[in-house]
């Protein structure tokens, strides 16, 4: 709805009352807000940037407006650069190659006790006079190697460190070979129980009969602990 308004007339001779009231007048709302649309409206197409105006850089721009005839006969800008470029593109080449395999290298083994061919330990030279001395006469004497000697000593270093009168409180054998019982060394001599050189006649002739030979013996006595 409009509003009314009233105003108060002064004093004239055309009004000599002093008092009048003029005519109201309504405004109407729907009026104004036709009036700030019209003008919104206006003002945005006023300000409504083309974006096709300017000037066209390129060749194919250049094209495309004269075709359209979007500038008429106005000159179009157009840039051309001098020479001609071209561009190589080149790969270097690539090998693969193959991830080297660690190289395991395993522990030096252990340095062992120098073996003879029977597999015992080389007894060396004995000392003359020695017990060993008559071994080594009797193994020379049946004919054996020094592979034959060695397994002899070491046989006998188990038993009785080639020990005359060793006794073994445990079993009864006695001697340099260990005679079970000692009074078996008997029938090679009488001084079985004090003579070196009767108990190894002794001791080569049991090895002999059961074992053929000193490195059998020894190879039964490092499987079993005894020959």
């Amino acid at each position: 709805m409009g509003r009314r308004v009233a105003e108060i007339v002064p004093l004239s001779p055309t009004n000599p009352v002093g008092v009048g009231v003029r005519r109201p007048h309504v405004r109407s709302r729907a009026t104004l807000l036709g009036f700030a649309f019209t003008a919104a409206v206006g003002f945005t197409l006023v300000n409504v940037v083309d974006p096709y105006s300017g000037s066209a850089a390129t060749p194919a721009y250049a094209d495309t407006v004269q075709t359209t005839s979007r500038f008429g006969d106005a000159p179009v800008q157009s840039l051309t650069a001098p020479g001609s470029y071209t561009m190589d593109i080149t790969r270097e080449a690539v090998s693969v190659k193959e991830k080297p395999k660690p190289v395991i290298v395993p522990p030096a083994p252990k340095a062992a006790a120098k073996k003879a061919s029977g597999g015992a330990p080389a007894a060396g030279t004995p000392d003359p006079g020695s017990a060993q001395a008559a071994g080594y006469a009797a193994v020379k004497a049946r004919g054996w190697g020094d592979d034959q000697y060695n397994c002899l000593v070491a046989l006998w270093n188990k038993e009785s460190h080639w020990n005359v009168y060793a006794y073994n409180a445990g079993s009864g054998a006695y001697g340099i070979p260990q005679a079970l019982p000692g009074s078996k060394m008997a029938s090679a001599g009488p001084d079985w129980q004090t003579n070196a050189a009767t108990q190894i006649a002794w001791g080569l002739g049991y090895i002999t009969g059961r074992y053929q030979t000193p490195c059998g013996a020894w190879a039964k006595s490092q499987a079993s602990g005894w020959y």
